[in-house]
C-alpha cells in the first residue's frame, strides 16, 4: 500500500509539473503574439528610442512599458533561447500589430526610423506663410524665423556666399530680406530639430542651382536680380499661366517706360500684410504711400522695394522672357482669365462687362 501511495503522489507531482509547464508554454507562446490585432488598431506605430548602453533586459522592460510587446519576461526568455545579444541603439517606429520576433528582428537589423521632415513650400506664398510652415513642421517657432531674418550678420554672410543676393535686401524698408529668394519646392530635412538657418541655406542652394543657368542673361538685363524677382513675384499672383505672366510682365515694362505706376493690387495687399482672399482692400489702403504699394502715391515708374512672395520657376522664366505687347492694362476675371487692353477706357469697359456677367471676383 505504501509503495502504491508513493507512486500516486509521484504521478500527481508529474501531472502538476506538466500542467505548470503547459501553462508556461501557453503563456510564453501567447506573449510572442502581437499586442493588438490589425483589425482593431487605428494607429499601431509607437516611436521607441533605445539608447547606447542599454542591455537586453532594459530593452525588454522598455518595449513592455511602451506597449509594443506583451511581456518583458517572455522577451528575455526568447532572447536567451535564440542567443540574441546584439540589439542596436536608435529610434524605432515599432508596430504593435507585429509579433515579438518580428519586432526584435527590426532592432537586431538596426532598422531605425526615418526622421526626415518633408516640407512643401508653395509657389506664391509670402514669408509669413513660410514662417508658419516651418513652425508647424519643426521645433522652431515663427519668431525663430523672424529673428534670423533680422540678424544682420547672417544676411551679410548670405550676400558674401551667394552671387544673386545683394545689398538690396538690406534696404530697411523691406519687410523680410529673403522674401522672393526661397524657390518653392518640396524639401527634405534630417529631422524636426533642423535649424531655420539650415532650412534657409538648403533652399538658397537650390535657388542658386536654378538661377545659375540664367546668370549671364540676368547680368545682361537692365534690371537687377532683386528687381527681376520682384516683378516675378507680382506676375506670380496676377496670372496663372506662364503665357499670361509673360504678357503681364510686358505690361509692367511698358508702364515703367512711360513713367506710370504699375497699379498692381497684389502689392497693396502685401504692403498692408493682408493675405489675398482675406478681404477687400480699403480705399485708404490703396491710396496710402508705401514702398510696396504700386497703387499708392509717388510710385510712378517704380518697382516695389522688394518681392511680395516667393515666385515659381514659371513666374521667373516669364519675367526673364517676357512677351512684348502694346497693352498698358490688364485685369483677371474670377476664373483667372486675363484681359489685356491698350487704354484706360478699354480697361474700364472690360471691368464693367465682367461685373455685368457675374465674372468679377468679390470676397465673401
Amino acid at each position: 500500500m505504501k509503495s502504491k501511495k508513493i507512486i500516486l503522489i509521484f504521478l500527481a507531482f508529474i501531472i502538476v509539473i506538466i500542467a505548470i509547464l503547459g501553462v508556461i508554454f501557453v503563456w510564453y507562446n501567447n506573449s510572442l503574439k502581437p499586442v493588438e490585432s490589425s483589425e482593431t488598431t487605428e494607429d499601431p506605430v509607437v516611436r521607441v528610442e533605445i539608447t547606447e548602453g542599454m542591455g537586453t533586459s532594459s530593452i525588454a522592460d522598455l518595449l513592455e512599458s511602451s506597449n509594443v510587446i506583451k511581456s518583458a519576461s517572455a522577451m528575455k526568455i526568447y532572447a536567451k533561447i535564440n542567443n540574441i545579444s546584439t540589439l542596436q541603439a536608435g529610434k524605432y517606429d515599432l508596430n504593435k500589430t507585429e509579433d515579438m520576433p518580428t519586432i526584435l528582428e527590426h532592432i537586431i537589423n538596426g532598422e531605425i526610423a526615418d526622421e526626415k521632415v518633408k516640407i512643401t513650400f508653395v509657389e506664391g506664398k509670402n514669408m509669413r506663410w513660410v514662417a508658419k510652415a516651418i513652425a508647424e513642421n519643426t521645433v522652431n517657432s515663427e519668431e525663430d524665423v523672424y529673428n534670423l531674418l533680422e540678424n544682420e550678420d547672417y544676411i551679410d554672410s548670405l550676400i558674401e556666399k551667394y552671387w544673386f543676393i545683394t545689398d538690396e535686401v538690406k534696404d530697411d524698408r523691406i519687410y523680410y530680406p529673403l522674401e522672393g529668394y526661397l524657390l518653392p519646392d518640396t524639401y527634405n530635412f534630417e529631422n524636426k530639430e533642423v535649424s531655420v538657418e539650415t532650412i534657409f541655406n538648403i533652399i538658397l542652394n537650390y535657388t542658386e542651382d536654378y538661377l545659375d543657368q540664367y546668370k549671364e542673361e540676368i547680368e545682361n538685363s537692365n534690371l537687377t536680380v532683386h528687381q527681376i524677382l520682384t516683378l516675378a513675384s507680382m506676375a506670380e499672383l496676377e496670372g496663372k499661366s506662364t503665357e499670361d505672366r509673360a504678357q503681364i510682365v510686358g505690361v509692367f515694362y511698358n508702364r515703367l517706360e512711360k513713367g506710370m505706376s504699375l497699379g498692381s493690387d497684389v502689392t497693396t495687399y502685401y504692403a498692408f500684410k493682408v493675405d489675398m482672399g482675406e478681404r477687400d482692400l480699403t480705399a485708404k489702403e490703396l491710396n496710402t504711400e508705401n514702398p510696396y504699394n504700386t497703387r499708392g502715391p509717388n510710385m510712378e515708374g517704380k518697382i516695389p522695394v522688394g518681392p511680395i512672395d516667393n515666385p515659381s520657376k514659371s513666374a521667373i522664366e516669364a519675367t526673364l522672357n517676357y512677351t512684348e505687347t502694346d497693352a498698358l492694362y490688364f485685369v483677371a476675371d474670377k476664373n483667372g482669365k486675363v484681359y489685356f487692353t491698350k487704354t484706360n477706357e478699354e480697361h474700364n469697359e472690360i471691368i464693367k462687362e465682367l461685373k455685368d456677367n457675374d465674372l468679377w471676383y468679390t470676397y465673401e
